[in-house]
């Protein structure tokens, strides 16, 4: 294995400063001794995020909101060979390092890892088995995603013009140009959107989402109808 190959973790973070510290301290510690790596945090909001990734050794960069254009931003700083696309509440696995790059190196240019929730409760334990399955409704951006730059850049990066489904338009774009591989390996996310909405009623949410994507509803109605559901 190539340890020189730079990995570029891009984390966006809108109002985190409650998970911000917890999520850069566990990802230097996962990252020490593991090869070349990077660490930037793309910050849009108004709360102590960006004060607050300031205190370690990483890069911090103030973007405008959005998830897509926070990405970006975090991309145009990268100087690794491989994007690793992270959120603030998720923890990778132990050896998403050498995962990804052990991935790159058998030819593989884009992909993510299975996802569990940190809620042992057997529904969400299911909605984490699915998962696995390489089917667009069972993808999310809470899976994280690995890219090579240069695939990254030839596709033109995330779309902009997106206000929800960004990371799935970003899978679509990839599968067009070369297989998404899903890694058997799993990060960690977390469940508090379910705890505040609800573990069935947040599903279904979602699940009209995909629907809503998949018929080709304007962003601004798929936009409107997530920001009346979801609380």
């Amino acid at each position: 294995m190539d340890s020189g190959t730079r990995l570029s973790i891009i984390i966006p973070a809108r109002n985190e400063e409650a998970t911000i510290a917890k999520t850069l301290e566990m990802l230097l510690e996962l990252t020490a001794g593991q090869g070349d790596t990077e660490i930037i945090v793309s910050v849009s909001g108004d709360d102590r995020t960006a004060e607050l990734a300031s205190a370690f050794p990483v890069t911090v960069c103030r973007s405008e909101k959005g998830r897509a254009i926070q990405m970006n931003s975090g991309a145009k700083l990268a100087s690794g060979s491989i994007l690793y696309f992270l959120h603030a509440d998720t923890v990778p696995p132990p050896t998403f390092c050498d995962d990804i790059r052990s991935a790159v190196e058998r030819g593989a240019q884009a992909g993510c890892f299975r996802m569990n929730f940190d809620d042992h409760d057997w529904l969400m334990q299911l909605y984490g088995w699915f998962t696995q399955f390489p089917l667009t409704i069972c993808r999310g951006g809470d899976q994280s995603l690995f890219v090579t730059q240069e695939l990254f850049e030839g596709i033109g990066g995330f779309d902009e013009q997106m206000q929800i489904m960004e990371d799935i338009d970003i899978i679509e774009r990839i599968q067009r140009q070369t297989e998404f591989h899903i890694l058997d390996s799993t990060v960690t996310t977390s469940a508090r959107k379910y705890h505040t909405n609800g573990t069935i009623r947040l599903q279904a949410i979602f699940g009209t989402i995909h629907l809503m994507y998949a018929l080709g509803f304007s962003q601004d109605d798929i936009r409107e109808f997530y920001r009346n559901s979801i609380r």
